[in-house]
C-alpha cells in the first residue's frame, strides 16, 4: 500500500512539473526518472514526492537544479570516435552524392551545450569548404533544456571541452580568447538553436542528416516508438539517422534498416504507395486491359463516392481510408494515408476523437458524438460523429471508421422551431397577462373616480385653509418690509464708519498693522503698503511674522507677547533697524498698544505703530 502511495505522489510531481513548468517527463522511464530525482531530493534534505513539491513552490530556484540532474547534459565534440570518423569518411560523402539538393539540412535533436552541433559544422565544412558550407547547409540543433541553449548559442569552450577537437582543426575552427575557445562566427551563423520536445512538439521536415544521439534511452518503449515515427516524418527519402550506441532500433525495422549498425546508422525505409497503404486493394488482380475487377472496384467507387465523410484508422492508429467528402470536409490529400492518425488536425478538431476511437476499440461498441459546434473561416457548422470499430469474421480488430454527418441544416430547423415554440409561449403567456391587467385596471379606474371625488372635498378644505395663510404671509411681509429697511440703514451707517476709519488710517504718517490674538493681519493700512510693498490684500489674514518684509520680528515677539497678556499695556519699543520695500536701512519708532473690547477690557487684538526714520549715511 506504501508503494502505490509513493507511485501516485511521483506521479503527481511529475504532473506538477508539467503544468508549473512546461516539462513533461510523462514519457521517460521511470525507474532511471525516479532515480534522479531522488538523488536531488536527498541532496536537499528531503525524504518524500509531496514535501519535495511543496519544496519547490516555496524555492523556484530549486526546478534549475532538478531539471540539470533529469536532463543529464554529457556530450562532448567528436563523441565515440569511430562512429564520427565514419560519418566523415562515409555517411556525409554518400550524402552529398546521391542527395541531389543544393540545400543541405541537418537536425540535431537533444544538442545540450552545442558540441555535437558544432562538430557537425565542422565535418561539413571539411566535406564542403567554408565558404560552400555557409552558402548550402542549415543545421538546426534543439533541445528542451533552456540553460543549456543558452550556453550553446555563446559557443564558448574551456580547454578541458574542446579535448576531443584535434589540433589542427581547433586552429581552423576556434579562436582563442583569454583562457577559452569561441566557434568561428562566420561558420555559427549556419547553426540555429531552438527549445525543442520530441515528445510534444511538431518534428523539423526535410532533414537530410538526423542526429538524435543517447536521447532515445531515457523513454518508455511506447514513446520511443512514438518519437521515431516523428523522426522517420523529418527524413527525406535519402535521410540518414545517426543514434548513440545504447540505441539499437531492432523492433523499427519498417521505419529504419541499418547502414552500420555498429556504429548506429539507418537509412529511412521508404514509405508504402497509395496503393499498398490501403487494404482495400490488398490482393486485388488487375485485368489484362489493366482495370480492377468490377465488384471491387465499383466498391471502392461508392466507398470514396458517399455523400457522408468517412474515414478510416487501422489497429496500428494510421490513417488507412478517406473518401472524397471527408477530404474535401478536412483538407485531407494522399499523402496524408497512412501518417499516425494522432498527428492530424482531424483527431482534435472540430472534436477529440483519440479518446473516443480508443473507446470504441475497447468497448467493441459503436461510440456517438452529437451535435459537435465546428467555426469554420467561413461558416458554421454542426456534426454527428459516429465511431464504428471494425473486426475481421474471427472479431480481431482491424481498425475504426469514423463517419461525420453534417446536421447544420437540421440544427438550424431544430433551432428555428424552438424559437418560434418559445415565441408562441411568450405571446400566450402575454395575453393572459394582458386580461388580468385589463380587470385589475377596470377596478382600479373605479376606485380612482371615488378617491377623485374624495379629493375634490379635500382640495375645497385646502383652498380655504391657503386663503388664511396667505394673509398671514402678508402681514409677514410688511413686517420683513420694515426690518429689512432698518437693517439697511445701520448697513450704510456700517459703511460710512469703514470709509471713516479708512480715510484716518490712510491719512496717518505712520504704518498701523492691528493683529488678533493668534498674531493674524486684521487692518494693514496705505503706510505700511509703502514701507514694505506689501499690499492690503496680501496681507489680511496672514500671519504677521510669516510675511515676507524687512522688519526683525524677533525684536518684537516678547513685547506682542506682553501685551497680549491679561494685564498688557502700551509698550513702547526702542528703535528698530529694519530694511523697506527699496532695500534701505530704516530706523523704526514701534508702538505696540493692546485692543480692546468696547465695553470689556479682554484683550482681542494688538495694534502697532510703526513710524520711519532715514538712517544718516556713515559716509
Amino acid at each position: 500500500m506504501v508503494g502505490l502511495l509513493e507511485d501516485e505522489s511521483f506521479e503527481d510531481l511529475i504532473k506538477y512539473l508539467k503544468e508549473s513548468r512546461n516539462f513533461d517527463f510523462s514519457g521517460y522511464k521511470r525507474s532511471s526518472l525516479a532515480r534522479r530525482v531522488n538523488r536531488q531530493m536527498q541532496d536537499s534534505g528531503i525524504t518524500t514526492y509531496d514535501e519535495y513539491r511543496d519544496f519547490l513552490e516555496i524555492h523556484p530556484e530549486e526546478f534549475t537544479t532538478l531539471f540539470n540532474t533529469i536532463l543529464i547534459n554529457v556530450t562532448g565534440f567528436f563523441r565515440d570516435t569511430d562512429a564520427w570518423t565514419y560519418l566523415r569518411e562515409t555517411a556525409i560523402p554518400e550524402l552529398l552524392r546521391s542527395g541531389g539538393r543544393d540545400r543541405i539540412r541537418i537536425w540535431s535533436a537533444g544538442c545540450a551545450g552545442g558540441q555535437e552541433a558544432y562538430s557537425l559544422a565542422i565535418c561539413l565544412a571539411e566535406a564542403l569548404g567554408q565558404a560552400e558550407f555557409r552558402r548550402r547547409v542549415k543545421i538546426y540543433a534543439t533541445d528542451i533544456d533552456e540553460e543549456a541553449l543558452v550556453d550553446a548559442r555563446q559557443a564558448v569552450y574551456s580547454e578541458r571541452e574542446l579535448a576531443g577537437v584535434p589540433i589542427e582543426l581547433r586552429e581552423r575552427y576556434f579562436e582563442r580568447t583569454g583562457e577559452r575557445w569561441s566557434f568561428a562566427k562566420d561558420l555559427r551563423r549556419s547553426v540555429i538553436f531552438g527549445r525543442n520536445d520530441l515528445i510534444t512538439n511538431a518534428p523539423i521536415s526535410h532533414i537530410d542528416l538526423l542526429v538524435c544521439r543517447n536521447t532515445l534511452m531515457y523513454f518508455t518503449a511506447e514513446t520511443q516508438a512514438a518519437i521515431l515515427r516523428r523522426l522517420h516524418f523529418a527524413l527525406e527519402p535519402n535521410g540518414v539517422l545517426f543514434l548513440g550506441k545504447a540505441e539499437m532500433l531492432l523492433s523499427h525495422g519498417d521505419l529504419f534498416k541499418p547502414l552500420d549498425l555498429k556504429r548506429r546508422f539507418f537509412a529511412k525505409v521508404a514509405e508504402p504507395t497509395n496503393r499498398e497503404r490501403s487494404p482495400l486493394l490488398i490482393g486485388m488482380k488487375p485485368r489484362q486491359d489493366g482495370f480492377l475487377h468490377d465488384p471491387r472496384r465499383i466498391y471502392e467507387e461508392a466507398l470514396a463516392s458517399s455523400p457522408l465523410a468517412q474515414v478510416v484508422v487501422d489497429s496500428d492508429g494510421l490513417l488507412a481510408l478517406s473518401n472524397y467528402r471527408a477530404d474535401e470536409m478536412f483538407a485531407l490529400s494522399r499523402n496524408e494515408i497512412g501518417r499516425p492518425f494522432q498527428d492530424l488536425e482531424l483527431s482534435y478538431r472540430p472534436s477529440e476523437l483519440r479518446s473516443a476511437v480508443q473507446q470504441a476499440t475497447t468497448e467493441r461498441r459503436s461510440v456517438w458524438i452529437r451535435e459537435v459546434e465546428w467555426n469554420r473561416p467561413d461558416s458554421k457548422q454542426w456534426l454527428d460523429i459516429q465511431i464504428v470499430p471494425l473486426n475481421d469474421r474471427d472479431g480481431t480488430p482491424v481498425g475504426t471508421s469514423i463517419y461525420f454527418t453534417d446536421v447544420t441544416d437540421f440544427r438550424q430547423l431544430q433551432r428555428e422551431l424552438e424559437y418560434a415554440h418559445r415565441q408562441l409561449e411568450t405571446a400566450y403567456e402575454e395575453l393572459q397577462s394582458t386580461n388580468e391587467e385589463l380587470e385589475t385596471t377596470n377596478e382600479e379606474l373605479q376606485s380612482t373616480v371615488e378617491e377623485l371625488e374624495t379629493t375634490n372635498e379635500e382640495l375645497h378644505s385646502t383652498n380655504e385653509e391657503l386663503e388664511t395663510m396667505n394673509e398671514e404671509l402678508q402681514s409677514m411681509n410688511d413686517e420683513l418690509q420694515s426690518s429689512n429697511d432698518e437693517l439697511r440703514n445701520r448697513t450704510n451707517q456700517i459703511g460710512e464708519l469703514n470709509d471713516f476709519m479708512r480715510s484716518i488710517l490712510g491719512s496717518l504718517e505712520a504704518g498701523v498693522v492691528v493683529v488678533d490674538p493668534e498674531l493674524r493681519v486684521q487692518i494693514w493700512n496705505q503706510r505700511m503698503e509703502e514701507l514694505w510693498g506689501v499690499r492690503t490684500d496680501e496681507a489680511i489674514g496672514q500671519f504677521l511674522f510669516n510675511l515676507d518684509i524687512g522688519l526683525p520680528v524677533d525684536e518684537l515677539r516678547p513685547t506682542l507677547r506682553q501685551v497680549l497678556s491679561e494685564d498688557g499695556s502700551e509698550q513702547p519699543v526702542p528703535l528698530v533697524r529694519a530694511i523697506n520695500r527699496r532695500g534701505r536701512s530704516i530706523d523704526l519708532q514701534v508702538t505696540v498698544s493692546p485692543l480692546r473690547a468696547a465695553r470689556d477690557t479682554q484683550t482681542v487684538g494688538v495694534i502697532i505703530l510703526m513710524e520711519s526714520q532715514a538712517v544718516e549715511d556713515a559716509s
